[in-house]
């Protein structure tokens, strides 16, 4: 069954990327750790990794996200989701923003979509029985969560302080989310933890 899966790498402190994030500095300043695992990681990592994208139908990110990868130094054949993989297995992506860009340099595997709830509908629709993967940024996965939208919460925390950057969780009150750690993967890089979100009745 399809569920909408937020995964995302996120530091011991709370942030998914250093400061001064942006074009050109994807994951903000003394932000790569955060990604070590990706990059850097062991079999237990890779495995991880593979079989998250192997479940994903579809993905859904944020415009910040978009203009991150779309920027000259973005992602391109070797690097990007599913960029190792072969081109027709490469989920869709839908990307939540206010005003869509005039032009993009990645083409058409981009959706632009103006709401959230329908960027989801979009996506539950274009991954059938897999899974929509919401890979960030922060700022849409947290909306995700608060929204009620989330099936899963699966974190790949690095053992990192970064002391500054984008939050997962911004500060201040938000709504309550209950979750339940339903599995958990240990390894130098990161811990690998999948909670499934308690939904409020």
């Amino acid at each position: 069954m399809s569920q909408v899966v937020v995964d995302i790498s996120v530091s011991l402190d709370g942030y998914v990327t250093g400061p001064n994030a942006g074009p050109g500095n994807g994951l903000g300043d003394n932000g790569e750790a955060l990604h070590s695992w990706v990059f850097e990681g062991t079999d237990q990592d890779r495995t991880v990794l593979d079989q998250s994208f192997e479940r994903s139908g579809a993905v859904i990110q944020g415009r910040r996200l978009f203009d991150v990868i779309d920027a000259p130094d973005g992602w391109n054949e070797e690097m990007g989701y599913g960029a190792t993989r072969d081109s027709e297995r490469r989920p869709p992506i839908f990307v939540v923003t206010h005003e869509p860009p005039a032009t993009t340099r990645l083409g058409d595997r981009f959706t632009f979509v103006t709401e959230l709830t329908d960027a989801i509908a979009q996506a539950r629709k274009a991954a059938g029985d897999k899974d929509v993967v919401v890979m960030g940024g922060g700022e849409i996965c947290h909306a995700v969560l608060a929204a009620g939208l989330a099936d899963v919460l699966l974190l790949h925390v690095a053992p990192v302080v970064l002391g500054d950057g984008t939050r997962l969780y911004p500060a201040g009150p938000g709504p309550r989310v209950d979750l339940e750690l339903t599995s958990a993967i240990s390894t130098p890089h990161a811990q690998h933890l999948t909670y499934a979100v308690r939904k409020n009745s």
